[in-house]
């Protein structure tokens, strides 16, 4: 990893989108082998504020901007990829990313959620699942990230679905 230390992370958001039962938005990476699980994320255009890249990447990735803000995680969250896509990932520009993640609530049917709006798609599949259950799920390099993440996001909802 010290060969690529100089790189920069890559500027990037996470969207943590809950239905109105508690349950967590996953979709499975049409572009990865091996059935890997996330939630939305994307980066951040030059200029662009995270809230609104958050929404730009929802819509982008699953097709709705249909939600509304509840809260984001304080601090960003900056992880390495795997010495083996550094390089090659993410443009070969950078050795990671950087992640500021938002809590989101969803306010549209199942109808509204479409993976084919914008080629090529990044997800073949999607379900809404208790947040614990996608640690159960496959992560690829990304568990370490989840692991820490859900518990906190989880939090988050529900302390801006009690207000």
């Amino acid at each position: 990893m010290t060969l690529f230390a100089n790189l920069p992370y890559r500027p990037n958001v996470g969207v943590a989108l809950f239905n109105g039962k508690g349950e967590l938005f996953i979709a499975r990476r049409a572009d990865l082998p091996g059935g890997i699980w996330q939630c939305p994320q994307g980066g951040i255009d030059d200029g662009e504020q995270p809230k609104d890249a958050a929404f730009r990447e929802m819509e982008e990735e699953i097709g709705t901007r249909n939600a509304r803000f509840l809260a984001e995680r304080e601090e960003w969250f900056a992880y390495d990829l795997p010495e083996h896509l550094i390089g090659r990932a993410l443009g070969g520009k950078y050795r990671g990313q950087t992640q500021k993640w938002f809590i989101l609530g969803f306010e549209g049917s199942d109808m509204d959620i479409k993976l084919d709006t914008h080629f090529p798609a990044e997800f073949d599949a999607w379900e809404w699942v208790r947040p614990e259950a996608l640690l159960k799920r496959e992560l690829g390099f990304k568990r370490p990230l989840y692991e820490v993440l859900i518990p906190e996001l989880v939090a988050l909802y529900q302390a801006a679905s009690s207000d």
